[in-house]
């Protein structure tokens, strides 16, 4: 395997076969200026149109682009799992095929990576050339993934546009759609030096956004979540879901003791007193029993899934060149 190239470019795409042709100048022609050695990765995430044709064409006439294709469309994080499997590259740049992404960003990227010695570096596109249904949601997310995942310099977790060394792209699982929270998944992979660059972001020339800007607000708040909850217990779900079921059973069984002391005590002294089953108090401790050992239990099964999650990243790519 080659080991000296200097930049591996992952672009994944959908229905973007117009704006593949003018991406692919603008690049060599950044490379070329630059004197980098470098591969260009396309990975078609089920395209309609004719954009693996176009990859196919670019391929055969440049030995520099390879090209995946998969048999459907899996999304952008598959899409980067499977390119980032491949790349070859000492430094690994992502960008969309939209042209939105400029590619003359790529030398000081590649720079920060290889000098200024970052793990990741993360592009802002500062001057945004999104609808308003877009930038709005972004801005939220973004303000809340700082807090959560305590990146407090990133200002645009979701841009398409970050330089990584190779250790990264080669030691972290990016799945489902937990491409918008890259940096953190770096993060808890023990890669910390994580930096931003501000970058120019160009208004889209062609076709429209495959992305609405409700989906990702909904969407990405929920990855966030997950990813916060898997980062704290996913390894470990029998340190949560065994917490709290042993909390609830313990707490319900005192509430049983409780109930039935006071029972006998009043059969004790001889004082009048209902039938045990005819208090709701009794009946709240059984639930609470009842539902901590339930939560003991698919923390135990939890932990058992958690160890056998071989197919995760199971993708079907129909061709590879």
């Amino acid at each position: 395997m080659d080991t000296t190239i200097d930049i591996s470019v992952v672009i994944p795409l959908y229905n973007e076969d117009e704006s593949l042709p003018e991406l692919y100048d603008w690049i060599k022609r950044v490379m070329k200026e630059h004197g980098f050695s470098h591969e260009i990765i396309f990975v078609n995430d089920g395209s309609t149109d004719s954009s693996w044709d176009v990859i196919e064409r670019l391929a055969a006439a440049d030995k520099c682009v390879r090209g995946i294709k998969f048999r459907r469309n899996y999304g952008k994080s598959p899409a980067l799992y499977c390119g980032f499997r491949a790349a070859r590259g000492n430094v690994v740049i992502t960008m969309d095929a939209d042209l939105q992404d400029s590619p003359d960003e790529i030398p000081e990227l590649y720079r920060m990576i290889t000098e200024d010695g970052y793990d990741l570096v993360s592009g802002y596109k500062k001057k945004r050339y999104d609808p308003l249904s877009k930038t709005l949601p972004t801005k939220l997310f973004n303000a809340t993934a700082r807090k959560v995942s305590g990146i407090k310099n990133l200002h645009d977790f979701n841009c398409g546009l970050k330089a990584y060394r190779k250790e990264v792209v080669k030691n972290i699982e990016v799945y489902g759609e937990m491409h918008r929270y890259i940096p953190y998944i770096a993060k808890n992979a023990g890669f910390t030096k994580i930096g931003e660059k501000v970058v120019h972001h160009q208004a889209r020339k062609f076709g429209h956004t495959k992305f609405g800007g409700l989906n990702r607000f909904v969407n990405g708040y929920l990855d966030l979540l997950t990813l916060s909850f898997l980062n704290g217990f996913g390894l470990k779900p029998m340190h949560v879901f065994g917490f709290l079921g042993s909390i609830m059973f313990v707490l319900g069984f005192i509430a049983v003791v409780v109930v039935g002391a006071h029972k006998l005590y009043a059969l004790w002294t001889g004082t009048p007193a209902h039938l045990v089953t005819e208090s709701p108090y009794f009946y709240i401790a059984l639930t609470t029993m009842i539902l901590g050992t339930q939560l003991f239990v698919a923390g135990f099964l939890g932990e058992l899934v958690s160890r056998n999650a071989q197919e995760r990243n199971n993708y079907q790519i129909e061709k590879e060149i």
